[in-house]
């Protein structure tokens, strides 16, 4: 999954000076927003070097769609030449075979269906509680609205799947984040909790429990606690609010935490995870308990150094396109891939 160059979390908020107009700070801050600082030279290349990796994977999604619409065209051709070429009795056996099949594929789906629901309440009574924060929303363009509600669509399909799911909440829902998560088919039926409030509002009444996951915090998490409530910054900040949730935590007054990844592998240049990314490695500790198996299970080979990479490589190229499958059935069920929405490489 493409993940946009940079580190850190989120940036801090632009400084202020006494060369602004006095009017133009009066209009920003009736808005209670803040213009982003101007990207360096260097954030301006990785920009760049982003966006043409997007370009290309745009149009390697198209090829892909086209090719797969030519190959259905061929199969349904040639299921009615094979109907064509066969006797009366015989074509009617294929059709009763054909809706056989059907019916036994839907029968499957619909058991799944259940034992995914089923796995979903249990979580919500004795899962662990992972937080999505979404009241970044003011400080993301529309485009970074949608790859982030597109990540959350990947996150709760790939939540749904596990044998021991943890129980999401998305708190924040509020303005134009709450819209595009509701125009997602089937959201009202999600099995999480969905909150217009703060997750200070939400949880009032465990606040001693919440732990804010930030790459700025000097604490390591070395264990996942049933009892706490783990909370993921939900801000596609393309490097630009530097701080921003180590610095909400600590006014808020709770934990934070950030995940033990440098202990175990070295990164590349790109320090950035998306937001399934964070989601699929606490929910691969949950599985195993072992940090670095869930590191190595997630983290695409392109984000570490050689050095680490090599050992891992199969199983890494493995895990990718398990990923890109997973991307085109999470597309083709609410329509459209995944975009980019970006979180903080939690690293040590």
């Amino acid at each position: 999954m493409p993940e946009s160059p940079g580190g850190g979390d989120a940036g801090a908020p632009p400084q202020t000076t006494g060369a602004e107009n006095p009017q133009s700070e009066q209009t920003a801050a009736d808005k209670g927003e803040a213009d982003p600082p101007v990207l360096s030279k260097n954030a301006q290349k990785k920009l760049a070097k982003q966006q043409r990796f997007e370009a290309r994977k745009a149009e390697k999604k198209a090829a892909a769609k086209e090719q797969k619409r030519r190959d259905v065209e061929r199969k349904r051709k040639e299921w009615e030449e094979s109907l064509a070429s066969v006797p009366e009795e015989e074509r009617a056996k294929l059709l009763e075979s054909r809706r056989s099949l059907r019916k036994e594929r839907m029968e499957i789906r619909s058991q799944e269906k259940e034992s995914k629901r089923e796995r979903l309440s249990i979580a919500r009574e004795q899962g662990q509680n992972v937080v999505v924060d979404l009241q970044f929303s003011h400080l993301m363009n529309p485009n970074e609205i949608h790859s982030l509600v597109q990540q959350i669509m990947y996150c709760y399909a790939v939540n749904g799947r596990c044998a021991s799911p943890a129980h999401l909440w998305l708190t924040g829902c509020q303005g134009e984040m709450e819209s595009a998560l509701k125009r997602i088919p089937g959201f009202d039926k999600w099995i999480i909790e969905k909150e217009n409030g703060s997750y200070i509002e939400a949880l009032r009444d465990r606040k001693e429990d919440l732990v804010y996951l930030t790459a700025d915090s000097e604490t390591v998490l070395q264990e996942l606690d049933l009892k706490k409530v783990y909370v993921i910054g939900g801000l596609v900040d393309r490097n630009r609010w530097k701080g921003i949730t180590l610095k909400k935590a600590q006014e808020q007054g709770i934990q934070t935490a950030k995940l033990p990844i440098g202990t175990f592998m070295k990164m590349s240049s790109s320090q950035v995870l998306t937001v399934n990314q964070v989601v699929e490695i606490i929910l691969k500790f949950l599985e195993t308990r072992d940090w670095k198996t869930s590191f190595f299970a997630v983290i695409p080979q392109r984000k570490r150094c050689q050095s680490d990479s090599e050992g891992n490589a199969e199983d890494t190229i493995e895990k990718e396109h398990e990923q890109n499958d997973d991307l085109t059935a999470t597309s083709a069920r609410f329509g459209g891939l995944p975009g980019q929405a970006n979180l903080s490489l939690f690293v040590t």
